[in-house]
C-alpha cells in the first residue's frame, strides 16, 4: 500500500478536516460540542498554534491553523481526537441508560476483528491537510467552513450555528472559542 507523506510549509495555514467513525453524528449533542470547543481551546494554549477558523459538524470538523512549528499538525490533530474521544465515550458510558447513547456506543463499537486492544472508535484513523498559501484561499476556507451548517440543512443562516468561528467574525462573539488575528 503506498505511503502519502504530508508537507507542512513553515508559517502556512493548514487546513484540516477530520469525521467520525462510519460518520457518527455524535456532535449532534451540545455537551460533546462543548468538550470539542474546550479541547481545541486547551490544545491551542498547550501547542501555540493559532486557530483561525473551525466549524464542529455533527460528523466532522474543520480547522484553519497556524501550526508552530508546521511539522506540529500531526500531533495536534492526535491530541484533538484522542482527547475528545476520551470525553465523548465517557459521557456515552455515563448516560448509556438513555437510548440515544446506547446508540451511539453500539455505532462506535468496534468489531473483535478490526482491533483487539480497543473496542471502540470515535473518529476516523486518517486526517486531511491542505497548505493554503494565499488571503484567496484562506477567506475560500473560511466561508467554505461558515456556510458547511447552511449546506447541510442545520440552519438557516450561518449566525445561528454557535460551533464555528462565524459568530467571532461576523457577531464579536466570543464565548465558544476567540479566533486569532494574522499579523
Amino acid at each position: 500500500m503506498p505511503r502519502y507523506y504530508r508537507v507542512f510549509d513553515p508559517g502556512r495555514l493548514q487546513f484540516i478536516t477530520s469525521s467520525t467513525y462510519r460518520r457518527v453524528p455524535v456532535f449532534a449533542s451540545q455537551r460533546f460540542c462543548r468538550a470539542f470547543a474546550e479541547v481545541l481551546d486547551a490544545l491551542r494554549s498547550e501547542f501555540g498554534f493559532r486557530l483561525l477558523g473551525w466549524v464542529l459538524m455533527p460528523d466532522h470538523f474543520h480547522l484553519l491553523i497556524q501550526p508552530r512549528p508546521a511539522e506540529s499538525t500531526p500531533r495536534i490533530v492526535q491530541q484533538l481526537k484522542q482527547r475528545t474521544a476520551y470525553r465523548v465515550l465517557q459521557g456515552l458510558r455515563e448516560n448509556a441508560g438513555q437510548a440515544w447513547c446506547r446508540q451511539m456506543l453500539g455505532r462506535f463499537r468496534l468489531p473483535e476483528t478490526v482491533h483487539d486492544q480497543a473496542q471502540f472508535r470515535v473518529w476516523q484513523r486518517r486526517y486531511y491537510a491542505m497548505n493554503i498559501f494565499t488571503d484567496k484561499k484562506r477567506l475560500e476556507k473560511l466561508n467554505y467552513m461558515h456556510g458547511n451548517p447552511v449546506k447541510c440543512g442545520l440552519v438557516a443562516s450561518p449566525d445561528q450555528w454557535p460551533w464555528s468561528s462565524f459568530r467571532f467574525y461576523y457577531l464579536n462573539d466570543s464565548s465558544v472559542l476567540s479566533m486569532d488575528r494574522l499579523a
